[in-house]
């Protein structure tokens, strides 16, 4: 059975628009925890009476000293995004009017015209805005609910751990399901209007619309470098300098430089990582549309199965607002030992509910049976054509689903410190820094392994199954729970600004030993996130990949590995990953030197600042993060953006090529132990603080040796975790799409040849 035409047409923007109502919901429910003073915290949560579990402190001075602290909080995060936006309004213009000069000058080929060229040009051009647009809202709204929840996530927190829990939670999935739904509506309204414009020609509409996934993303690559070296600049100079030199607690509001590492916290882990999520989805969506558009799904017009892989995206939006109830409402964490148990059957109760639903809307959606062009090996013969079954396609979704859930769990014993890796780390700090960092690094290689496994199987069989379509499916199976994912990766940066919080107003040791538990499991469910989303980045660059061979007419018979040309693009590729960690971490070395230094001014100038009878000037710590973060962003940018282009324009389609596949392998090794070696440096130093077993114990608490060495690995592996390694998945995902929308300027140069090559191969 075939679904008509106007199933997927009210289904997708449906979707789309309850889940945006749901998030607003949520969102609801979390405001009504009162910021103001004089009104009684004594409440029902979901059915439930929950009495406070210690003797409150002066009530009205802790809520009213939350609220200042969340307000300077919100105002930096404020100006920082503003501030970048501005910037990044200026790169989209430029980037808009780039995109229309190169496609709209295109020399038509046999069948097109000039017209066709400059109407791709412009469409391309205002799919690549609206990307962008979309991005900064992601952003944004992510950016506004973590600062709104924040201070209530503390309050709650002198209530119990239940409270405390879904109100962060719950803030997390507002921005889950915000972003999923602006992302899914605004993609399906711009395919709607490109259609009028297009009519019958669906391959171009698809082509032109790849833009909206290069906007997306380019912002994404701004937002998490500019926003890691704010928040790590912030977080470095916190540490070193409080923690270790002045050993005062972290958080302390004695400390400088307290108030700009938790407005970092919104601008990188959330404002960032909601960018990069959102551009993970419109480039996978926007792979498979692009490689439909030339199967026999686009030439016959077959609208709900070329809507299959925006339905994929709608039903699992609808799957997670069942899974999201679970943990809100039907069985919340009661206990701290509760709480990753309780973030990680959201992943598990998504991607069970998800399979058959995939399975069913394959079977309604596609016909029986497709052909789908695909690359050919015969000389003189420009494709092959393979048959592809509708039930090859949930096999495909299938593998994408239930490999990001493994990729999950094995991130989460890599980096929980429930788990033998991260203890390890901890006991390692006996002994000092050195031998800390050492099996830090350790754990990072080898967390590399299942994840690079579960990748390979997974496109050797989507690949084998449907091409590259397969594998941008399998992409999109991974990214069918966004909803979810986004809600426990989102809690995290929550749950550590309600530390925060709690630490500056002066809630107590038991309320910060709550929230140190929630936001323990928060650096496990961000490390998860970010998992799925070097996950997803692998498997949706190679299916943008497969598109640019297409589009950029390379013949596979000449462009094995051995061709010269292939191989030099392949060495500068797997380079690239390297050269832009190097230069986001001196960035945020750089950044943290001026923090450090204005940190002990203020301390050794400031009389009673560590008494607590003075106030530290927090404002300059903030001019600090916020001046380095946007210096500093453009030259990291810059290389991301214009690698693709120099390639193809002065070296050919085929160095570009190489560079692509080179970019892909090295960087998803890179990013993944750069990621979980962080996480693991993070929990191990969180382990020993919270001595909860005999093991930890032994180790000495807060303030001993092997507690400082472990703040000394957690400082080293912040921007690991927080802005290198997360903007390496952006980086790969980004140039395969950047070459995807430019592939027809770079044939148009001199056949594709490059014009270096071309220069010395006339001479």
């Amino acid at each position: 059975m075939i679904l008509p035409d106007i199933v997927p047409t009210v289904l997708i923007p449906v979707s789309a628009v309850l889940a945006i109502i749901f998030g607003a919901w949520l969102w609801k429910r979390v405001s009504a925890i009162s910021m103001t003073p004089g009104q009684s915290v004594f409440r029902s949560q979901n059915g439930r009476e929950y009495l406070l579990e210690e003797e409150q402190r002066g009530d009205d001075e802790v809520v009213q000293k939350a609220a200042d602290i969340q307000e300077a909080i919100s105002e930096g995060a404020n100006s920082f995004l503003f501030t970048e936006y501005r910037y990044m309004g200026v790169f989209m213009v430029i980037m808009a009017v780039l995109i229309f000069a190169l496609l709209g000058s295109i020399t038509p080929e046999a069948g097109r015209t000039r017209a066709d060229e400059v109407r791709n040009g412009l469409f391309s051009s205002i799919a690549f805005v609206l990307g962008a647009a979309t991005s900064i809202l992601s952003g944004y709204v992510g950016m506004k609910i973590a600062t709104y929840a924040n201070a209530r996530t503390a309050l709650e927190a002198r209530k119990g751990i239940a409270p405390a829990f879904m109100c962060a939670f719950r803030s997390g999935a507002v921005m889950g399901f915000m972003l999923a739904g602006f992302g899914l509506l605004n993609l399906f309204i711009a395919i709607v209007l490109f259609q009028k414009a297009y009519g019958d020609d669906w391959k171009g509409v698809f082509e032109a619309i790849t833009g909206y996934g290069l906007g997306g993303s380019s912002i994404a690559l701004f937002g998490r470098v500019g926003g890691g070296i704010y928040t790590k600049a912030a977080d470095v100079g916190a540490d070193l300098v409080g923690k270790v030199e002045k050993d005062i607690p972290e958080d302390d509001p004695r400390n400088p430089a307290v108030i700009a590492d938790n407005v970092g916290d919104n601008v990188g882990d959330i404002a960032g990582m909601g960018a990069d999520l959102f551009g993970s989805f419109a480039e996978s969506t926007c792979a498979a549309l692009v490689v439909a558009a030339v199967s026999e799904l686009g030439t016959t017009h077959n609208w709900p199965a070329m809507m299959f892989p925006l339905m994929v995206s709608a039903t699992g939006i609808l799957v997670c607002m069942l899974t999201t109830l679970i943990a809100t409402d039907l069985k919340p964490a009661k206990q701290i030992s509760e709480i990753e148990h309780t973030l990680k059957m959201q992943l598990i109760v998504s991607t069970v509910l998800m399979t058959p639903v995939a399975l069913g809307l394959a079977l309604v959606s596609l016909p029986e049976t497709f052909e789908l062009p695909v690359p050919s090996r015969t000389q003189g013969k420009e494709y092959d054509y393979k048959s592809v079954k509708n039930w090859y396609m949930f096999v495909c979704v299938a593998c994408g689903l239930w490999g990001g859930l493994a990729i999950g769990l094995q991130t989460e014993y890599f980096t929980s410190n429930r788990y033998r890796p991260v203890q390890d780390v901890a006991d390692a700090c006996r002994t000092g820094p050195a031998t800390d960092i050492i099996f830090g690094l350790a754990l990072g290689y080898k967390s590399c392994i299942i994840p690079c496994f579960v990748m390979a199987i997974t496109i050797y069989i989507a690949n084998s199954l449907a091409g590259m379509l397969g594998i941008a499916c399998a992409a999109l199976g991974m990214l069918a729970t966004l909803s979810s994912g986004l809600a426990i990766d989102a809690y995290g940066p929550i749950s550590d600004n309600a530390g925060g919080i709690a630490e500056m107003a002066g809630m107590g040791e038991d309320i910060r030993e709550r929230t140190d538990a929630l936001d323990a499991a928060g650096n496990t469910t961000a490390a998860i996130g970010k998992g799925f989303a070097i996950g997803s980045a692998a498997l949706v660059s190679l299916a943008l990949f497969g598109a640019y061979i297409t589009r950029a007419k390379i013949d596979l018979l000449e462009s094995s590995i051995l061709d010269p040309k292939v191989f030099a693009g392949l060495l500068v590729g797997a380079m690239l990953p390297y050269w832009f960690s190097a230069m986001t971490m001196k960035s945020v070395g750089k950044a943290a030197l001026a923090m450090v230094e204005e940190v002990r001014r203020q301390f050794n100038t400031i009389n009673g600042l560590m008494e607590g009878t003075a106030r530290p000037d927090y404002s300059r710590c903030v001019k600090i993060s916020t001046d380095s973060s946007l210096r500093e962003m453009i030259p990291p940018g810059a290389l991301v953006m214009l690698s693709p282009i120099i390639a193809g324009a002065l070296f050919g389609t085929r160095t570009l090529a190489g560079m692509l596949v080179g970019a892909l392998v090295s960087g998803v090794q890179v990013a993944v132990s750069m990621s979980n070696t962080g996480g693991a440096w993070d929990n191990a130093k969180k382990y020993i603080e919270a001595g909860a077993s005999e093991h930890a114990r032994e180790l000495g608490g807060k303030g001993s040796d092997c507690h400082k060495a472990a703040v000394i690995g957690d400082t080293v592996g912040d921007p690991l975790k927080d802005t290198s390694g997360p903007s390496l998945n952006i980086l790969v995902k980004l140039m395969a799409v950047e070459s995807l929308v430019f592939a027809p300027f770079f044939v148009n140069i001199a056949g594709g040849e490059g014009l270096i090559f071309q220069f010395f191969s006339s001479s």
